[in-house]
């Protein structure tokens, strides 16, 4: 390529294929190209422009909104708007599309706990699209050298991009990943494969093949002479053929063979008993025994149905988590409803409770209680929430934000604190084991993989929406649907006010509950002991993706290091 954006190999710049030549480009369009040192690239405020939109367009990839062609549109959309710029530049447009993103996406954030911590959440996520928008501006050369290398250097970036938020600042979090927005699309199936990584891969290849078919669709109007097709005809040539893979990508994962790993062991009979709160908001905790008694009571309600023929006894009931804020371990009182509960269904309730050690030490578990027996195995939840039930760093915390707001300063003191758990992920019933899955727990890989290789028969996430909004229940119900689909389990959400629901191994949705209304419900599960390709391989692809992506850097890095050097 040479220095004015020629390829030497004779093909058209990507700019031509972009644009008209100068003396053909319309008044309206001088403004939206401008010269830069690659080629013409988008003007910064155009690329800006661009980016806000593209990650606007993200947020209605995602629930309540699920229109998931969206996402790989958004991929293609940031792509342009950093191409051909510098990285401090990509960085910054990277960091404009990730808050016009993170923002709307996160809003439910900000329901209870104000403005300030959805907005330095927003920030940290908008900084790795930041870092991503930096990496693919570095290597505007080495695709302007090999185009074809555009789409999957771009699917490379943007799984790298979300390995780093889902582990770092402070244990990651891996909202708003591409294949969480896939629970409705064929790319789902891929996680069967893969997992979200791979899902992940998928859209942003299929986001890099239109942003390379985009690039075609416009060419010199005057082809030389005796070419046999013009110059436009082969751009348009090459736009189509790049649209039809794009296509083909999206759709291939629908011959993945899902039903190789179904689901094939004993069936079991589930309830969740959905109890809603008295309010929304965090004062929730102040009527923690009314929450608990909401749950008690729908239990036995349950139990009374049973015993009218109206209803099957299960062989399982699933509380959400919080649903005891009260220790039903130390308080006579809370133990009492929830001996009370499980001796009139007849079965197993495992329920979410704050359990407070004899050290003082505070820890959100998982608890099975027997009837006529209490509670026989705990399971404390391994990744708790940073800021919301640990706080990292504290005395540093404290203070920077009672520079901003005392009233932060007081929040972080009211920060429970709670403890890591360290046994297995899963959580023994009798002879049943469901994945032991606290809230966001379902958005890590690694947590959630663990417990189904540790022998998780069911796909079971207890959550506690009552200080969010149905955004985000619905959003967490699409990564239940993705990880029913990657471990080949039979799954279900329990939600204190909702959404909770029951999944298959397909993905499909059945029993969904209004949100902030109470409800009981109940179905048959079937328990799987099988792995699926994406359990057996586990981080691999991720690993070997981001591996990739890595060293395409170096290389872009590389190729930038020497022309420079070339022109001193």
């Amino acid at each position: 390529m040479t220095d004015d954006g020629a390829m030497t190999d004779g093909t058209a710049p990507i700019d031509d294929a972009i644009d008209d030549t100068a003396t053909e480009t319309p008044p309206a369009r001088r403004g939206l190209l401008v010269p830069g040192p690659l080629g013409r690239r988008l003007s910064l405020p155009a690329a800006l422009l661009l980016a806000a939109a593209s990650g606007l367009l993200a947020v209605l990839a995602f629930p309540p909104y699920g229109i998931w062609p969206l996402a790989a549109v958004s991929v293609a959309g940031l792509g342009a708007a950093v191409h051909r710029r510098r990285p401090r530049g990509g960085l910054g447009i990277g960091f404009v599309y990730g808050a016009a993103f993170f923002l709307p996406l996160l809003a439910w954030s900000s329901t209870q706990v104000g403005q300030w911590p959805w907005l330095f959440l927003c920030a940290l996520e908008a900084l790795a699209t930041g870092l991503l928008g930096a990496a693919l501006a570095a290597s505007s050369r080495l695709i302007d050298a090999h185009r074809w290398t555009w789409a999957p250097l771009t699917a490379l970036a943007w799984v790298a991009q979300e390995a780093l938020r889902s582990r770092q600042p402070f244990g990651g979090f891996p909202w708003g990943r591409l294949a969480f927005s896939q629970a409705d699309a064929p790319t789902a199936a891929a996680a069967w494969l893969g997992g979200a990584p791979l899902v992940s891969f998928l859209v942003a290849l299929t986001g890099g093949l239109l942003l390379a078919a985009a690039a075609h669709l416009r060419g010199p109007r005057t082809p030389p002479t005796g070419t046999p097709a013009t110059p436009k005809t082969a751009s348009l040539r090459k736009a189509a053929a790049l649209t039809a893979a794009a296509a083909l990508c999206a759709l291939a994962p629908l011959a993945v063979p899902l039903g190789a790993t179904a689901p094939a062991g004993a069936t079991v009979n589930v309830a969740v008993v959905q109890g809603n709160v008295p309010r929304l908001g965090l004062d929730f905790n102040e009527q923690r025994r009314a929450v608990l008694d909401n749950h008690v009571q729908a239990t036995l309600d349950l139990a009374d149905a049973v015993a009218a023929g109206q209803a099957e006894r299960p062989d399982l009931v699933v509380w959400p988590e919080n649903a005891s804020d009260i220790d039903p371990i130390q308080n006579q009182d809370a133990y009492d409803r929830i001996t009370l509960a499980a001796d009139a269904i007849g079965a197993p309730i495992v329920l979410g409770g704050i359990v407070r050690g004899d050290d003082g030490t505070v820890a959100n578990m998982s608890i099975v209680w027997e009837p006529h027996t209490g509670p026989v195995h705990m399971y404390s939840k391994r990744h708790p929430v940073p800021f919301a039930e640990y706080v990292p760093y504290k005395d540093f915390f404290r203070t920077v934000a009672g520079w901003i707001d005392p009233r932060m300063a007081e929040g972080i003191d009211n920060v429970a604190g709670f403890e890591f758990g360290t046994g297995p992920g899963v959580v023994p019933v009798g002879d049943i084991e469901i994945t032991g899955l606290i809230c966001f727990e379902i958005a890590f890989d690694a947590e959630t993989a663990a417990s189904v290789r540790d022998g998780a028969q069911l796909m079971a996430v207890q959550t506690n929406n009552a200080t969010f909004d149905v955004n985000e229940a619905e959003q967490q119900l699409a990564m239940v649907r993705i990880r029913s689909i990657e471990h080949g389990r039979d799954g279900l959400m329990a939600s204190t006010v909702g959404v909770s629901a029951f999944t298959d191994h397909t993905g499909a949705v059945s029993q969904a509950t209004e949100f902030n209304t109470a409800a009981v419900i109940q179905t048959d599960l079937t328990l799987s002991d099988r792995s699926t390709p994406a359990t057996a391989v586990g981080i691999l692809p991720e690993a070997v993706l981001t591996g990739a992506a890595l060293v395409a850097l170096a290389c872009a890095i590389s190729l930038n290091i020497r022309h420079r050097r070339s022109q001193t």
